[in-house]
């Protein structure tokens, strides 16, 4: 009775202890995403050392979590950015960076005062805009005009010339305003803000004291943890972007808890979890640099790998997965599509998610530079639920975070891993 009681005692602490282990994932997730995206890493952008800074956490992080060997992979790009003045003011009252304006990314800086052209989108008339543009008392204005309006018309890029007497652009954006690096590699000749329809509508005069700095050749790294496995003549690989859009100005950042705290802190988790149970194969956990750059770190993996892309059995990018969209959103190259079938078919038995999306494969995260070069991969993202109106604002923060997407991603994903044979 007493070794009964015993084996009883010893098997109900094993399984709350593996039970507690279970929970402290989500306990780990979280806090990473909190630290991620909290002041000390200003938005981890590509000035005052944001990104580099996560990098170096992250780097501990991997060495925490068990991984075998972790070592960091430099690459330079060259970046507009925006941390010194960032002050705007309309007919005299002062907007906030942020909330009511925000810069686009290959604007240079800008400092004085201009008269406002608003364009009359309901009467469009390109020749009458030209005339009023020609006046003494439009030049040097700012011309004031819904974004995807100009954006949709020809007829703007005369005013984009280096001779035009145009002094910039006002590009309406619904609030939340949003704010990019994608296009950021160059600096364009004409200044360009961008500002909700509200707190320009009616204005006469607007004034702009405005610091861009363009950086050469500014180093950043991938992080790459490797655990081992019993074989190594294979590999899955998963993959997230740890870097975010930084500072608009000296007071404002973008936090990037969903973009992209959340898929880095994923990738942490499991590969503490391989690290703690010994994989069949070597697995791989690359954050990458330079993804709101313009995918800069895949890109630079991609032609200088650590491991054969041929010997990649399956990579996981996962980007943006704080959210609660309960049908998963998917990209798959076509080398991946056999993978995508065992997905959905363990979807289907597991009832993880209501059903997995699969879009058009496109250039818009880091599994793409693998699927132009053959790599059977998958993004895993989760669009257009509540925290997706946040995305590249200044309120995708950890106070705004949503955190049930995770544990289903991370059971799809080991799943998926225990039962691929191809």
């Amino acid at each position: 009775m007493k070794k009964l009681l015993l084996l009883l005692t010893v098997f109900v602490a094993a399984t709350v202890g593996a039970s507690s282990v279970q929970a402290q994932d989500l306990a780990h997730y979280k806090k990473i995403v909190k630290e991620l995206s909290s002041k000390k890493y200003q938005g981890r952008g590509y000035a005052k050392d944001g990104a580099n800074k996560a990098g170096k956490y992250l780097v501990k992080e991997f060495e925490k979590a068990g991984a075998d060997e972790v070592v960091c992979q430099p690459f330079k790009i060259d970046i507009n950015t925006f941390c010194g003045k960032m002050e705007m003011w309309a007919d005299g009252k002062k907007l906030t960076p942020g909330v009511d304006f925000s810069m686009r990314e290959y604007s240079p800086g800008v400092h004085g005062e201009f008269t406002v052209y608003h364009v009359d989108t309901v009467n469009f008339d390109a020749e009458k805009m030209y005339a009023d543009l020609a006046k003494p008392e439009y030049d040097g204005c700012m011309v004031v005009c819904d974004f995807w309006f100009m954006y949709n018309h020809p007829e703007f890029k005369p005013l984009h010339k280096k001779d035009s007497s145009v002094g910039g652009f006002i590009q309406t954006w619904t609030s939340p305003i949003k704010f990019y690096k994608a296009y950021g590699s160059k600096v364009m000749g004409k200044p360009i803000v961008w500002m909700t329809p509200e707190s320009i509508k009616g204005v006469k005069n607007v004034k702009l004291d405005v610091d861009n700095e363009f950086l050469k050749d500014y180093e950043l790294f991938n992080v790459i943890a490797k655990v081992e496995g019993k074989r190594h003549d294979s590999c899955f690989v998963f993959t997230a972007h740890y870097d975010h859009l930084g500072n608009l100005g000296k007071k404002v950042y973008y936090a990037g808890a969903n973009d992209n705290a959340s898929g880095t802190a994923t990738i942490v988790t499991l590969a503490e979890y391989y690290a703690n149970n010994k994989p069949e194969y070597d697995m791989y956990f690359i954050a990458f640099s330079g993804e709101d750059s313009g995918l800069n770190g895949s890109e630079y993996y991609v032609a200088n790998p650590t491991v054969p892309l041929e010997q990649i059995r399956y990579l996981f990018n996962i980007d943006m997965i704080g959210d609660n969209n309960p049908v998963q959103y998917c990209e798959a190259s076509d080398e991946g599509n056999r993978g995508y079938a065992l997905l959905e078919k363990i979807n289907g038995e597991k009832h993880y998610f209501e059903a997995l999306n699969r879009g058009e494969l496109a250039a818009n995260s880091d599994h793409y530079p693998f699927a132009e070069h053959h790599v059977p991969c998958i993004l895993f993202e989760n669009e257009n639920g509540d925290a997706f109106q946040y995305y590249h604002t200044i309120y995708d923060t950890y106070e705004n975070g949503i955190f049930v997407t995770y544990e289903p991603i991370f059971k799809l994903i080991t799943d998926f891993v225990e039962n691929y044979y191809f």
